[in-house]
Formats: C-alpha cells, structure tokens, sequence
C-alpha cells in the first residue's frame, strides 16, 4: 500500500474555506425567517393563492424599500443625538423609524400588488403585505447579521422578523378591507397608521434607556401584534369569496 503523506493543508481546511462556511451559515439564518413566514402565510392563504410571480416580486419590492427607508433614518438621526432625551427618541423610534419604514413598505403595496387584477379577495393584503415585509426584514436581517454575528441572527429570529411581519399583517388585513370597500382611503391610512404605531412602540422599548423595564414594553407590543394577526388572519380567511367554492 502506498504511504500517503498528510500536511497541515490535507488536515485542516483553509481558513478561506472556513470563512466562507461561516459566512453560508450566517446567511441561511438570516434568509431562514423570512422564507418561513412567506411560507407560513402562503399556506394559510388556502383558498385562492396567488401567482408565485407576483409574490416573488412584492417580496423584491421589499427589499428595495430599505434603500429610500435606510436613507431618510440616516437624514432623521442627524436631528437625533445619541443619549439624548426621552422625548427624542419616543420622536426617532416613531417617526423616523416606525413611519418612515412603514411608509416604505406601504407605497410598494400600494403602487404594485394593490393594482394587480389578483389581488381579489381580503386575503391578498395580508398575503402581499407579508411578503414585502419580510422582503424588507430579510435584507435588513443580513445586514445586522453580518455586521455582528451568529447571536444577533438567533435574536432576531425570535424578534424584529416577526415583528416585521406582524406589522405587515396589520397594514395587509386594512389594505384588504379596503380593495373592497368604496371608501378606501381611511382603510388604507388606517393599516399604515397602527403598523407604524405598533413599530414605534416596539423600537422605542429597545431604544429608550432611561425608563426602568421599558425594554418589556417589545415583548408586550410583539404579543399583542401577534395576537392581532392571529384574528385578522382567520376574518380574512372566514370572508373569503372563494371559501365555498371548494
């Protein structure tokens, strides 16, 4: 038998290769989320889903919008200095943040998968609300994962993408009753106001340090969204036109 000679190199792999593992690794958790929401709320979207086409192209569209959104937060802080008061950052959490972020979202619902002809039943809102969110929430994942690791990516499984989501189910059930209702616009304003409110509330609780506990104000604002999306969830699948037809 022949002697085979083993060097360090044979043994180990590169650090190149190790790097590059690492980084799959820190990519998949911070893809996985994302996808299994969009997968969660396509199922549930039992009765007559959508083009996958179009799907795919709201959860683009999502992630586009960090781009206008990342831009106008970087103008807002400006205003905002860190450690500053109460009062600023209730002001960055929910303006500059929440509406800005929000409204992102919302204007790529509103010019794209409001107006398409599938959009036909209350459900589509949820069901493309959802995806340009988590579109969004998936971009904004991989950046913060990169930026600070494997730990930051378990977190953020457990907090900001469902948080995400639970803000585009809000903006979704409203933009769904309002496809069908002849006085759209408040339905419309209204699903882009308590999305924006419930994101405020949730980044204010982790942003304000000078208010004791405040930091279980997310966990509460995060239960109480969830809840929410739960019932809106199961009155748009129970109103579904499509429902009897199976």
């Amino acid at each position: 038998m022949r002697q085979i000679k083993l060097t360090a190199h044979h043994v180990f792999p590169s650090h190149k290769k190790i790097h590059f593992l690492n980084a799959l690794i820190l990519l998949a958790l911070a893809v996985a989320p994302g996808l299994a929401i969009c997968i969660l709320i396509y199922v549930k979207d039992k009765y007559n889903r959508e083009p996958r086409l179009l799907l795919i192209l709201s959860f683009i569209l999502g992630m586009i919008a960090i781009i206008p959104a990342y831009f106008i937060e970087q103008t807002g802080a400006i205003f905002v200095l860190e450690g500053t008061s109460t009062e600023m950052t209730l002001v960055f959490a929910f303006i500059v943040v929440g509406a800005t972020e929000e409204g992102c979202k919302f204007f790529m619902l509103r010019v794209y998968s409001y107006r398409k002809r599938d959009f036909d039943e209350p459900f589509d809102g949820i069901m493309y609300s959802v995806m340009i969110a988590m579109g969004f929430a998936t971009l904004e994942n991989i950046m913060y994962v990169s930026q600070f690791g494997i730990g930051n990516a378990f977190l953020r499984m457990f907090t900001a993408v469902p948080a995400h989501a639970v803000c585009g189910i809000i903006m979704g059930y409203y933009a769904g009753l309002a496809k069908f209702n002849l006085n759209a616009k408040p339905l419309l304003f209204r699903g882009w106001f308590y999305a924006m409110l419930l994101h405020g509330a949730y980044d204010f609780s982790l942003m304000d340090k000078n208010i004791p506990l405040i930091i279980f104000g997310a966990v509460l604002s995060l239960y109480l969204g969830v809840r929410f999306s739960l019932k809106a969830i199961r009155l748009h699948q129970e109103g579904s036109p499509f429902r009897n037809r199976i």
